[in-house]
């Protein structure tokens, strides 16, 4: 379950040759973009897309969590995903009975959590905007959920996110490294915002990266951290605290549980850890190896630890995790240098000041 890590960097350097091809694929498409070769569809209306540069792992589902929170109150707001590895196909509005095996995990995650606000999946998102309005015609605000690569549909505000501990200027394309676009490519976002930084972050850092990022005169930059709330039953919602007595096991089916594993390190007695791949779909096999590992724990006080992601591809259980310990723990990003109203200013000026046609 665990990843043998230098084996992994070794493996990734010899494929560089599969890297070279897919820059040079990425390079092509993005030239007939830039040359009107391929079509990029707008809307006359507010779009935000939030997406970024590389593979995965930099907080997009916070951050689209974020903007829902700031957002729903004063604006009608619709979410468009893709639905990553769901087992439907085609556009699809999420409702009662949708599961994250019809919408996706993190679709289903929003779904969950703000039940009001339309949450649809659609991977031609040219053809699902107008669905979602068609389904929901009162809609005044469409966030894109991962789309900046997806040049297909122009957003009126690119929001681009890139990890602190792997920054895009750093990285290299896939499957070598972590990159799905050029590095150029940050020159279309009007926002970027460097996330997963410590919470004792210096203005020093700050300013270092602002440097490496070479922003744009008309980009703003701004920088997070992941906040941790309480933990909560995966099926009863009961709280938990996270303290120094005790156990935990983490089982994480995301792309960079890195930061998670360090604030467990930081805040618990001890932790054991079953990683899976990003966005993996759990069987009964998984959960019953999972209440074996957790069986064999010493501790008197343990609980086992799963993300909100996760939790939504492992709610299926329902029975069978009623009686165990089972928790999920939330997460949203905190803006540093006190920028949070500034950022949330920023965007609902630009729906309020939108220029319609």
């Amino acid at each position: 379950m665990k990843f043998n890590f230098p084996l992994l960097k070794t493996i990734r350097i010899l494929l560089l040759p599969f890297s070279l091809v897919y820059a040079l694929a990425i390079f092509i498409r993005n030239r007939f973009f830039d040359l009107r070769i391929f079509g990029s569809v707008s809307f006359n209306m507010p779009i935000i897309c939030v997406g970024n540069l590389a593979s995965g792992g930099t907080g997009k589902s916070p951050m689209v969590e974020f903007l829902i929170k700031k957002l729903k109150d004063q604006f009608r707001v619709g979410v468009l995903s893709r639905g990553y590895k769901r087992k439907t196909r085609g556009y699809a509005l999420a409702d009662e009975q949708s599961t994250a095996l019809d919408v996706g995990d993190e679709p289903m995650q929003f779904h969950l959590k703000f039940p009001n606000v339309p949450i649809a999946v659609g991977e031609e998102r040219m053809v699902a905007v107008p669905q979602l309005l068609h389904d929901r015609p009162g809609t005044q605000v469409i966030i894109l959920d991962d789309a900046f690569q997806h040049r297909s549909v122009k957003a009126g505000l690119n929001i681009l996110l890139t990890d602190c501990n792997n920054l895009f200027t750093r990285d290299w394309f896939l499957p070598t490294g972590d990159l799905r676009d050029e590095r150029k490519s940050y020159k279309r976002a009007h926002i970027i915002v460097v996330t997963k930084c410590d919470h004792d972050f210096s203005l020093k850092e700050r300013n270092d990266i602002i440097r490496e990022l070479k922003p744009t005169e008309n980009q703003k930059v701004y920088f997070s951290c992941i906040n941790y709330g309480d933990p909560y039953h995966i099926i009863n919602g009961e709280p938990c605290t996270i303290d120094r007595s005790l156990e935990v096991l983490l089982v994480t089916g995301i792309a960079n549980p890195t930061p998670l594993k360090k604030f467990i390190e930081e805040n618990c007695q001890a932790y054991y850890e079953m990683d899976y791949s990003d966005h993996h779909i759990f069987s009964i096999d998984d959960l019953k190896m999972i209440q074996k590992r957790f069986d064999a724990m010493q501790s008197g006080k343990k609980i086992i630890l799963t993300t909100e992601k996760d939790a939504v591809r492992l709610v299926k259980f329902g029975q069978e995790l009623i009686n165990l310990p089972f928790y999920v723990i939330p997460i949203e990003p905190g803006f540093l240098f006190h920028d949070e109203q500034r950022f949330a200013d920023l965007i609902v000026t630009f729906i309020r000041d939108f220029n319609y046609q």
